[in-house]
């Protein structure tokens, strides 16, 4: 820091405040501060039944599979069929009643909205679908 030459006496206090401490205090504060910001996450949390290689039951026969496809105009479709985000849930638990329980198949297109695709998957975490699978990750190779 600069000094000023001065002709006065050496014996005078010094009458400026040495700031150098100080700004050393605050950016450690603020870089402890920085440091203990949690992380935001923007995920909705699925759990998936995990492949067990010790449980080797076969898989039903022909089990039925049901697919919802969340087109880019904004619709979400049930085996090719629009419904809402109710309805939805209302056939997702339908199908969890069933006996096997039928696959779901989630396939969003590469032009759909990201805030609708995570609505369908809210649903189906609030419908506790555990067979469910991505289909089309090929359209999004040329991304």
């Amino acid at each position: 820091m600069g000094m000023a030459a001065t002709a006065q006496d050496d014996s005078e206090p010094m009458i400026d405040m040495n700031m150098t401490p100080l700004i050393d205090v605050l950016l450690v504060l603020l870089i402890m501060f920085i440091i203990t910001i949690p992380i935001q996450t923007h995920a909705v949390k699925l759990d998936l039944p995990i492949d067990d290689p010790t449980n080797q039951t076969p898989p039903p026969v022909n089990p039925t599979k049901n697919k919802v496809v969340v087109s880019a105009a904004g619709q979400v479709l049930w085996n090719g069929t629009p419904i809402t985000l109710v309805q939805l849930r209302q056939y997702l638990d339908l199908t969890q009643q069933m006996t096997p329980t039928p696959e779901l198949h989630l396939q969003p297109e590469p032009q759909a909205r990201y805030e609708l695709v995570d609505q369908v998957l809210a649903v189906t975490k609030r419908a506790n679908v555990e067979k469910m699978g991505f289909v089309g990750n090929e359209a999004y190779a040329s991304w």
